[in-house]
């Protein structure tokens, strides 16, 4: 396996819509989690410890809030002469309009770079989301795809039936050969889905690519090739040339694309490292700067929480997690919530099913949200304050509100 040629391909995403506020001045993997890591570092650790190291980072959207935190790929040994951490970025006057500039689906993102893939001459390509929380051996999905003589090879996980309809449903045989791939479907009948990790074959991905350009291009509007995302078009076709395979992934996976999920992965998280944080074998590895250790004062009471280096609590906080360099003053209450980085929570404040992000200060006796809100299964639950925002001095933010970045409430 080791004389293989593998190259893997972080897809970072676009503008993150569903994430509102926290992705208005950042890419969607650049948010924090567990608040010591980003949510690109799991793809980018299960990379480094699965021993692959020619990886590239496709970034359409806030790029250089992924290129500070990735540091040239620095954490994770990528930083080298040959191989290693390469960005992409949105090219200008390199081909046709429907080469350059944004791309328009994950899907069509791959066929702008296809000339740079065949360049690579890879055996083997891996494509990968960057917005879940999991730990995977990658070179075991290869080793599948390549036992099975695959064009592409699926990694599935089990989600509740319920939540399946957010993403790809996928079916298959007695043989692991792929049957159906229904995309979002309205009434899943089934919670088997993928999970957004990809391995193709190059040349049958690229072939494949094209075609489906040429097929679809004529009816596109200028500069969008009509490939969208992955299930629309992609996976489809390659389903129906019969041979693609599933790889089912073992342990936890969770999408923490939206706010509800995005509160429930850390709920998860509070009491168990669920195989995932915790493997000294497998590290999951960030770029975080040096900071103190924290400091609980006297009065704090802290409960089946997270609280990140730096962080100053005299408060209480129960079932949250509370990112470097977090104050929360006596007095102050924090609830079910998420707390990012360098922000402030006053005396008399309570805070709850809340995402706050970086740098903002919540004044005194200001309320967000309420105790009785469904944080974890309604997205229009959770509270969203955005960067650098002020809740004022006795403020009430309504259950599900949101505030933009710089917001003064």
């Amino acid at each position: 396996m080791s004389r293989q040629r593998i190259l893997a391909i972080i897809q970072a995403g676009g503008a993150g819509g569903r994430m509102d506020v926290l992705t208005r001045e950042r890419a969607k993997p650049a948010l924090p989690f567990a608040g010591v890591y980003q949510l690109v570092d799991f793809p980018l650790s299960n990379l480094a410890n699965s021993g692959i190291s020619d990886v590239w980072l496709s970034v359409q959207f806030q790029g250089s809030t992924l290129e500070e935190q990735v540091a040239n790929g620095r954490p994770w040994d990528l930083d080298r002469n040959r191989g290693g951490l390469r960005l992409l970025m949105p090219q200008e006057g390199t081909g046709s309009l429907d080469e350059d500039g944004f791309a328009k689906g994950n899907a069509d993102e791959l066929f702008r770079i296809r000339d740079q893939i065949t360049g690579f001459e890879p055996d083997v390509v891996i494509v990968l989301s960057a917005d879940h929380v999991y730990r995977l051996d990658y070179l075991d999905v290869v080793d599948t795809h390549r036992d099975a003589g695959a064009e592409c090879t699926v990694v599935t996980t089990e989600v509740p039936v319920e939540e399946a309809g957010d993403h790809a449903v996928v079916s298959s045989d007695g043989s692991g050969r792929v049957t159906d791939f229904d995309y979002k479907p309205d009434d899943p009948d089934s919670g088997t889905i993928a999970t957004e990790v990809f391995v193709y074959d190059p040349g049958v991905l690229v072939a494949v690519l094209e075609e489906l350009h040429r097929e679809l291009s004529a009816e596109s509007e200028p500069g969008d090739t009509g490939l969208g995302d992955f299930g629309e078009h992609l996976l489809p076709r390659l389903v129906e040339r019969g041979r693609t395979v599933v790889h089912p992934m073992k342990g936890y996976w969770r999408d923490v694309g939206q706010p509800h999920h995005y509160l429930q992965a850390h709920h998860d998280v509070l009491t168990d490292d669920l195989g995932v944080l915790g493997e000294r074998s497998w590290p999951m590895i960030s770029r975080q700067p040096q900071r103190v250790p924290a400091r609980l004062l006297d009065g704090a009471d802290v409960v089946d929480s997270l609280v990140s280096p730096g962080a100053r609590v005299a408060g209480l906080v129960r079932r949250s997690v509370l990112g470097p360099g977090v104050v929360v003053e006596a007095g102050a209450e924090v609830h079910d919530s998420v707390v990012f980085a360098d922000s402030v929570v006053r005396a008399g404040a309570r805070v709850h099913w809340s995402v706050v992000d970086q740098g903002c200060v919540v004044e005194r006796d200001a309320v967000v949200s309420g105790p009785d809100a469904d944080g974890t299964d309604d997205p229009d639950a959770v509270t969203l304050v955005g960067r650098g925002s002020v809740v004022g001095v006795g403020v009430r933010l309504a259950t599900g509100a949101r505030l933009e970045p710089g917001t003064t409430a």
